[in-house]
Protein backbone atom coordinates (compact mmCIF):
# COMPACT_ATOMS: atom_id res chain seq x y z
CA UNK A 1 0.00 0.00 0.00
CA UNK A 2 3.08 2.19 0.85
CA UNK A 3 3.75 2.12 -3.07
CA UNK A 4 0.80 3.25 -4.24
CA UNK A 5 0.60 6.68 -3.38
CA UNK A 6 3.26 8.08 -5.34
CA UNK A 7 1.62 6.49 -8.09
CA UNK A 8 -1.05 8.43 -7.85
CA UNK A 9 0.82 11.60 -6.71
CA UNK A 10 1.86 10.94 -10.35
CA UNK A 11 -1.00 10.14 -12.03
CA UNK A 12 -2.69 13.03 -11.15
CA UNK A 13 -1.23 15.22 -14.01
CA UNK A 14 -2.21 13.07 -16.59
CA UNK A 15 -5.53 13.30 -15.20
CA UNK A 16 -5.79 16.82 -15.46
CA UNK A 17 -4.29 16.68 -18.78
CA UNK A 18 -7.07 14.33 -19.53
CA UNK A 19 -9.39 16.52 -18.14
CA UNK A 20 -7.99 19.68 -20.65
CA UNK A 21 -8.56 16.97 -23.80
CA UNK A 22 -12.14 16.67 -22.69
CA UNK A 23 -12.75 20.32 -22.83
CA UNK A 24 -11.26 20.65 -26.29
CA UNK A 25 -13.50 17.77 -27.62
CA UNK A 26 -16.39 19.93 -26.22
CA UNK A 27 -14.92 22.71 -28.13
CA UNK A 28 -14.65 20.46 -31.60
CA UNK A 29 -17.80 18.95 -31.21
CA UNK A 30 -19.60 22.37 -31.12
CA UNK A 31 -17.34 23.67 -33.87
CA UNK A 32 -18.94 20.42 -35.54
CA UNK A 33 -22.79 20.93 -34.66
CA UNK A 34 -22.12 24.86 -36.19
CA UNK A 35 -21.37 23.26 -39.28
CA UNK A 36 -23.94 21.08 -39.30
CA UNK A 37 -26.58 22.90 -38.41
CA UNK A 38 -25.34 25.89 -41.43
CA UNK A 39 -25.16 23.35 -43.87
CA UNK A 40 -29.09 22.20 -42.99
CA UNK A 41 -29.80 26.01 -43.26
CA UNK A 42 -28.40 26.14 -47.04
CA UNK A 43 -29.46 22.88 -48.01
CA UNK A 44 -33.54 24.12 -47.04
CA UNK A 45 -32.52 26.99 -48.85
CA UNK A 46 -31.39 24.83 -51.80
CA UNK A 47 -34.38 22.67 -51.45
CA UNK A 48 -36.91 25.28 -52.04
CA UNK A 49 -36.25 26.95 -54.56
CA UNK A 50 -33.32 28.28 -57.11
CA UNK A 51 -31.94 31.53 -55.38
CA UNK A 52 -30.00 33.87 -56.85
CA UNK A 53 -26.78 32.95 -55.64
CA UNK A 54 -26.93 29.32 -56.18
CA UNK A 55 -23.47 29.06 -57.49
CA UNK A 56 -22.51 30.92 -53.81
CA UNK A 57 -24.64 28.25 -51.90
CA UNK A 58 -22.93 25.57 -53.58
CA UNK A 59 -19.34 26.85 -52.43
CA UNK A 60 -19.95 27.42 -49.51
CA UNK A 61 -21.90 23.73 -49.01
CA UNK A 62 -18.22 22.29 -50.77
CA UNK A 63 -16.18 24.63 -47.95
CA UNK A 64 -18.83 23.38 -45.12
CA UNK A 65 -17.96 19.82 -46.24
CA UNK A 66 -14.16 20.39 -45.68
CA UNK A 67 -14.25 22.09 -41.91
CA UNK A 68 -16.52 18.94 -41.39
CA UNK A 69 -13.79 16.63 -42.52
CA UNK A 70 -10.85 18.54 -40.86
CA UNK A 71 -13.09 18.73 -37.53
CA UNK A 72 -13.40 14.73 -37.06
CA UNK A 73 -10.14 14.50 -38.06
CA UNK A 74 -9.45 16.83 -35.01
CA UNK A 75 -12.26 15.08 -32.77
CA UNK A 76 -10.77 11.66 -33.68
CA UNK A 77 -6.97 13.09 -32.98
CA UNK A 78 -8.21 14.50 -29.81
CA UNK A 79 -10.51 11.27 -28.85
CA UNK A 80 -7.12 8.62 -28.98
CA UNK A 81 -4.88 11.17 -27.03
CA UNK A 82 -7.50 10.77 -24.93
CA UNK A 83 -7.28 6.97 -24.73
CA UNK A 84 -3.67 7.20 -24.35
CA UNK A 85 -3.38 9.45 -21.78
CA UNK A 86 -6.26 6.61 -20.25
CA UNK A 87 -3.27 3.83 -21.11
CA UNK A 88 -1.14 5.96 -19.26
CA UNK A 89 -2.52 5.87 -16.01
CA UNK A 90 -3.22 2.80 -16.02
CA UNK A 91 0.09 1.39 -17.02
CA UNK A 92 1.40 3.53 -14.14
CA UNK A 93 -0.78 1.33 -12.01
CA UNK A 94 -0.18 -1.84 -13.59
CA UNK A 95 3.44 -1.33 -13.51
CA UNK A 96 2.73 -0.94 -9.44
CA UNK A 97 0.50 -4.12 -9.39
CA UNK A 98 2.54 -6.66 -11.52
CA UNK A 99 5.69 -5.02 -10.07
CA UNK A 100 7.54 -4.50 -13.43
CA UNK A 101 9.08 -1.31 -14.53
CA UNK A 102 6.64 0.12 -17.31
CA UNK A 103 8.27 3.54 -17.70
CA UNK A 104 9.16 2.80 -21.20
CA UNK A 105 5.94 2.63 -22.11
CA UNK A 106 4.28 5.09 -19.91
CA UNK A 107 6.57 7.59 -21.48
CA UNK A 108 6.29 5.98 -25.19
CA UNK A 109 2.10 6.17 -24.40
CA UNK A 110 2.64 9.77 -23.72
CA UNK A 111 4.66 10.95 -26.52
CA UNK A 112 1.81 9.39 -28.46
CA UNK A 113 -0.81 11.19 -26.55
CA UNK A 114 1.06 14.39 -26.92
CA UNK A 115 1.84 14.36 -30.90
CA UNK A 116 -2.22 13.25 -31.21
CA UNK A 117 -3.20 16.06 -29.34
CA UNK A 118 -0.80 18.56 -31.01
CA UNK A 119 -2.25 17.03 -34.52
CA UNK A 120 -5.49 17.41 -33.36
CA UNK A 121 -4.71 21.31 -32.19
CA UNK A 122 -3.54 21.40 -35.58
CA UNK A 123 -6.64 20.04 -37.43
CA UNK A 124 -8.93 22.75 -35.25
CA UNK A 125 -6.03 25.46 -36.36
CA UNK A 126 -6.99 24.62 -40.49
CA UNK A 127 -10.91 24.52 -39.86
CA UNK A 128 -10.35 28.42 -37.94
CA UNK A 129 -8.31 29.40 -40.48
CA UNK A 130 -10.73 28.11 -43.84
CA UNK A 131 -14.03 28.93 -41.82
CA UNK A 132 -12.63 32.96 -41.24
CA UNK A 133 -11.05 32.92 -44.71
CA UNK A 134 -14.22 34.40 -46.10
CA UNK A 135 -14.11 37.13 -43.10
CA UNK A 136 -10.32 38.15 -44.38
CA UNK A 137 -11.45 37.98 -48.50
CA UNK A 138 -13.67 40.67 -48.19
CA UNK A 139 -10.91 43.24 -46.68
CA UNK A 140 -8.31 44.34 -48.22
Amino acid sequence: MNSIGPVIQIAVAPVFLLSGVGVMLTVFTGRLARIVDRARVLEERLNLAHTLHERETQAEMKTLSKRSRIIDWAISLGICAGMLICMVIVSLFMGILLGVDLSVMVAALFVLAMLAFISAFACFLHEVLIATKSLRVGRK
